[in-house]
């Protein structure tokens, strides 16, 4: 089943699918975001008891989402290699490590806005927000471990391994406004058969969590290219590549 993943061990085969896929990635960004920024900021319908507050939610909830996405494509990165022993799938560990970070401190400051009018407190210990704090600290210790260690093989096993571990979290963040009697709203967007968001408003979520996940693979391809190069710059391919930049 893994037969396809074969190929791409190579890292300048890596290389080259990440050049393939990057503009693809970059032009549905640019494209989803202004279309879901425009369309949510100036087109949606004020929310009848937020008012326009609400529109924090067009940044807040793709960036928690992907926050976990971008968690979850990490571990599986991890998974890749610690079983298959592809060391492309460590360099993609530590490629999505630190967007994934930015992703979750975007929706934990954007989440305190919202709370503040909310809520009337930028910050309460309320179960998702915590457990999405614990999040943040979990791809910051796959960051500091992976860079404790001379050996980056060594790191590279380290750092994949607790992001395995950190796994345990995903689930609680998901669940957490069911399993504890929170502040944090219940989900809205998964509830399909419901009128729990208004489609005025949910299709232009719809984009932006779009715009966001293209982001967050746009942002991730480069940085692994970058950590590509780094690893094999003493390779052929790479100086050859070099000399025709």
């Amino acid at each position: 089943m893994w037969k396809w993943l074969h190929p791409y061990a190579k890292a300048d085969r890596a290389y080259q699918l990440c050049n393939t896929l990057l503009p693809y990635f970059a032009v549905i960004t640019v494209v989803c975001m202004v279309v879901g920024w425009v369309w949510g900021l100036a087109y949606a319908p004020a929310d009848y008891q937020q008012k326009d507050s609400y529109r924090i939610i067009f940044i807040h909830v793709p960036s928690a989402i992907l926050s976990m996405g971008a968690y979850s494509s990490m571990a599986i990165a991890a998974i890749v290699a610690l079983v298959w022993q592809l060391r492309n799938a460590e360099l993609a560990v530590i490629a999505i490590a630190p967007v994934g970070a930015c992703a979750t401190a975007i929706a934990l400051i954007t989440g305190a806005a919202w709370g503040k009018p909310m809520w009337g407190a930028w910050w309460v210990w309320d179960a998702r927000l915590t457990s999405e704090l614990i999040l943040l600290f979990l791809y910051l210790g796959v960051l500091s471990l992976y860079h404790a260690f001379e050996d980056k093989k060594a790191a590279g096993r380290a750092a994949s391994i607790l992001a395995i571990v950190g796994v345990i979290n995903l689930p609680i963040i998901h669940f957490s406004v069911e399993w504890w009697n929170t502040l944090h709203q219940g989900a809205s967007i998964t509830k399909f058969n419901t009128e729990a968001i208004d489609p005025s408003m949910f299709w232009p979520l719809m984009v932006n969590i779009v715009a966001f996940a293209a982001f967050v693979g746009t942002v991730t391809l480069i940085r692994l290219k970058n950590e590509i190069l780094q690893r094999e710059k003493h390779r052929p391919w790479v100086r050859q590549l070099i000399k025709r930049g």
